[in-house]
């Protein structure tokens, strides 16, 4: 049964049609979605079902397998847990010096804009590229499956590309008018304990993003609920994580939340609009999907429910609810021809060391490099 399923995949891929595999957090079932034509979908309002790929940039298009034109499979699949060889692959990291200094101009250009007051936080990345002789899509999904608690995709499309990640952070999830949100940042290494000290940039750059969060869906939800922050590991990191959920209005839709929360200021910067403009005027390449979203839309789920108000017998009863689970597309690289393109980033703050994030972003590298 796993070998039938990876196999489909691979002749999906061979044939070069479009499909998705992913495995959500803490769960042993993959999914795929097999389209059977070659044709590029796009979202219109949201209010489609199928799988979407969102870049970065909210001006530009959401690709969409659909799921009226796909075919579903699944199989039960457990990896093993990855070791983590971090300082074998540092070193080959940091020998490109000329791309470290560039990403160290990069930062201190961003810190010089906040000390100017353009913006309080910005997100800035980098991209490497790693040289691969046989590119196989499928033998590095199976690689990232070992990461247990992210959200694991393999992603194709003839006329975009091959994307691969293990992502920790969650964009939304809605079921029915029911929604909760991850506010996800700060980042250090793990070195065998979730007890560490975090310094005021860290809980900074976490508060930026729950702050955000609350204050943009004010208008469309009711009943705030805050989680306390915590401590999480995800690949070989720990991170500051808050969970806020809420009821979601009955006048508010998906694509109104979506375009107040994305992007975050996880990825972005806080304030949006003018953290974004210098992404955009400064970065050294194109993020593409990178720091976008992905994940299921309004996915029709059952739940058993038991009410003695209801069903005079007691009996468990049937309902029916639209899902929607969608994370940011983090620790993820892009297979296009003999080479993997991996893209890392960090948060920006006045607080900032241009060199202590350099170091974060190879670090964060690692989770990618260590599955090639």
């Amino acid at each position: 049964m796993t070998l039938d399923f990876f196999k489909r995949i691979e002749t999906q891929y061979k044939s070069k049609l479009p499909f998705v595999a992913y495995r959500k957090p803490n769960e042993t079932r993959v999914n795929g979605l097999l389209q059977q034509t070659s044709d590029l979908y796009f979202t219109s309002d949201f209010t489609e079902k199928g799988f979407v790929f969102s870049p970065f940039d909210d001006t530009e298009k959401t690709v969409l397998i659909p799921f009226g034109n796909s075919e579903n499979i699944q199989v039960d699949f457990v990896s093993e847990d990855h070791g983590t060889s971090v300082k074998e692959k540092r070193f080959e990291i940091i020998e490109n010096l000329s791309e470290k200094q560039q990403h160290l101009n990069l930062i201190k250009k961003g810190i010089a804009a906040i000390s100017d007051n353009e913006f309080k936080k910005v997100v800035l990345s980098r991209q490497e590229s790693i040289s691969i002789s046989e590119p196989d899509p499928v033998a590095v999904f199976k690689n990232l499956l070992a990461y247990k608690s992210a959200f694991v995709y393999c992603w194709y499309h003839p006329k975009v590309g091959m994307w691969l990640g293990a992502t920790p952070e969650t964009l939304i999830k809605i079921e029915g008018s029911r929604f909760s949100i991850m506010a996800l940042a700060g980042t250090q290494d793990y070195k065998g304990t979730l007890d560490v000290l975090w310094q005021d940039k860290e809980k900074q750059e976490q508060q930026f993003v729950t702050d955000f969060i609350i204050d943009n869906l004010r208008s469309s939800v009711e009943r705030f609920k805050v989680s306390d922050v915590e401590t999480v590991k995800a690949g070989n990191l720990l991170h500051l994580k808050t969970m806020i959920s809420a009821q979601l209005k009955s006048e508010s839709n998906l694509k109104k939340v979506i375009s107040l929360l994305h992007p975050t200021p996880a990825v972005c910067g806080l304030p949006k609009p003018s953290a974004k403009q210098f992404i955009l005027d400064n970065e050294h390449y194109h993020r593409a999907f990178y720091t976008g979203f992905l994940g299921e839309l309004n996915m029709v789920t059952q739940r058993q429910s038991r009410s003695a108000k209801r069903n005079i017998e007691n009996r468990a009863y049937t309902t029916n609810k639209k899902s929607t689970r969608l994370y940011v597309n983090l620790r993820c690289m892009q297979l296009k021809e003999a080479k993997a393109i991996i893209y890392v980033g960090g948060g920006i703050t006045k607080y900032s060391d241009p060199e202590r994030e350099w170091e974060e972003t190879v670090s964060k590298s690692l989770v990618i490099k260590n599955v090639l």
